[in-house]
């Protein structure tokens, strides 16, 4: 992880940390931080839980059911740059994702890049609300987060 994006990732672990304490849910504090950070929902999501994207993986891969070969971190980095440069995420990929996140996959996209999805996928994304509690997320060991 390069520092200037490492940096980012311990401002935004720390302030997600004290809005949590406060109330905020994790859709509202990736809301919170778009407004300080041009990036991706995808990414601000990623940032907003305070997953690392080895974490994001190791999570992924655990959910998936799988060992390694269904997602790298080269991979998310490419899925999280989508649509300005990268690859776009499948529609499966995004509901995982939306489950380690434990949000709604919907709101990893903008309305614009939602529309680039078929008719099918986009319904699939709309009706999946499996994201509302990750048990995976619960199941990850608690995040080494910096002290201020």
């Amino acid at each position: 992880m390069s520092g200037t994006g490492y940096q980012t990732l311990l401002d935004c672990r720390r302030r997600s940390r004290y809005l949590r304490r406060h109330g905020f849910t994790t859709d509202q504090i990736a809301v919170i931080l778009a407004l300080d950070h041009p990036a991706t929902p995808l990414r601000l999501y990623r940032y907003a839980t305070g997953l690392t994207a080895a974490q994001t993986i190791d999570a992924f891969h655990h959910l998936a059911g799988t060992n390694g070969a269904g997602l790298r971190e080269s991979r998310l980095y490419d899925y999280e740059n989508w649509p300005q440069a990268g690859r776009r995420p499948s529609a499966f990929t995004l509901r995982l994702l939306a489950r380690i996140y434990g949000t709604q996959p919907t709101y990893l996209l903008t309305a614009d890049t939602l529309a680039t999805y078929s008719m099918r996928d986009q319904h699939t994304l709309r009706q999946d609300r499996s994201g509302a509690v990750s048990a995976v997320r619960m199941a990850l060991p608690p995040l080494p987060f910096v002290v201020d």
